[in-house]
């Protein structure tokens, strides 16, 4: 059987973990190796490109995506964001510490969770922005459950490293548009994503209005997202926790990430010196097509060894 009849996709299933339930959802071979997605800050794992699994599916590996919590159709929590944001962030600045209802240290231990669930016993991860961050601490305190990990757009959490632009910080924060209707929704949402989009593979915007849509229409929890927010804050630097990490890994960056930005990847390749990476020029914080093929090559030449 070729790999090309493994190219379906099952259905979604909720799966119990770590006290919480997941969205799941599996591609590809079920006998391949598997391959774990990890979804950034505010995305479902309706975020992942096609063209981007595809590959991997094609390749005869076996794809998981899944939701994080408080996004998505996964479980939402109800825990209360404390203090004023600016605040906190000026905290973690400082290097002190942030309350939050919980932090990527849980996060990373949901999907070990999920891994206990669906009896695998180890994966290969694929984590940008926030999932790279929870991918990094999965693969320092879990060696074990990792076979290779590809940190995609993230950073280690260092307070010490640049802020984004601040006309981004004004993008994220909403600026000039409020309301939470699906009308408003979109216009804020596909503003942030001219501002972090990449300045040489500009997305067609109808194309990410009509995204924005279908996920709103799934799924439009904005506290988890504030939740997800200070679960980063208050995971504080993941500095000593990256540094322990001893399983193959790719780092892949934007040159042009406004967002978190490129020095991040450098202190990564610092951290963790047996990582191979790869600067992207023209490459922003969010996935063209046109890259893909890119991405997911950097990705499986590691993979395959």
């Amino acid at each position: 059987m070729s790999a090309a009849e493994f190219e379906t996709s099952e259905t979604p299933v909720q799966m119990p973990a770590n006290g919480l339930r997941f969205c799941v959802e599996t591609r590809g071979n079920p006998e391949g190796e598997p391959v774990m997605f990890v979804m950034g800050l505010a995305g479902q794992m309706t975020l992942w490109p096609d063209s981007l699994i595809d590959q991997y599916t094609r390749a005869g590996y076996r794809v998981i995506l899944f939701d994080n919590r408080d996004i998505g159709l996964s479980s939402r929590l109800k825990g209360h964001v404390k203090g004023h944001p600016l605040k906190a962030m000026a905290r973690y600045r400082l290097g002190l510490s942030v309350p939050a209802p919980y932090t990527l240290y849980d996060m990373a231990d949901d999907l070990v969770g999920i891994l206990d669930a669906m009896a695998i016993d180890s994966v290969h991860l694929f984590g940008i922005s926030m999932g790279g961050m929870i991918s990094q601490l999965v693969a320092g305190r879990y060696p074990e459950r990792v076979r290779s990990a590809t940190l995609v757009m993230t950073s280690a959490n260092s307070p010490s490293l640049p802020m984004p632009k601040p006309a981004l910080i004004w993008k994220l924060s909403g600026g000039g548009t409020n309301g939470h209707d699906e009308a408003s929704v979109v216009e804020r949402s596909v503003r942030f994503w001219q501002a972090i989009q990449s300045p040489d593979y500009p997305a067609d915007l109808d194309e990410v209005a009509e995204r924005v849509r279908s996920d709103y229409r799934r799924s439009y929890y904005p506290a988890g997202i504030l939740r997800q927010t200070r679960a980063i804050l208050g995971a504080g630097s993941l500095v000593n926790v990256t540094r322990q990490i001893r399983v193959p890994t790719t780092i892949i960056h934007g040159k042009d990430d406004p967002l978190v930005r490129p020095v991040a990847a450098e202190q990564l390749s610092h951290l963790i010196p047996h990582a191979h990476r790869h600067m992207i020029p023209g490459m922003g914080h969010d996935l063209p097509n046109a890259l893909m093929p890119t991405l997911a090559g950097h990705s499986l030449d590691m993979i395959r060894g």
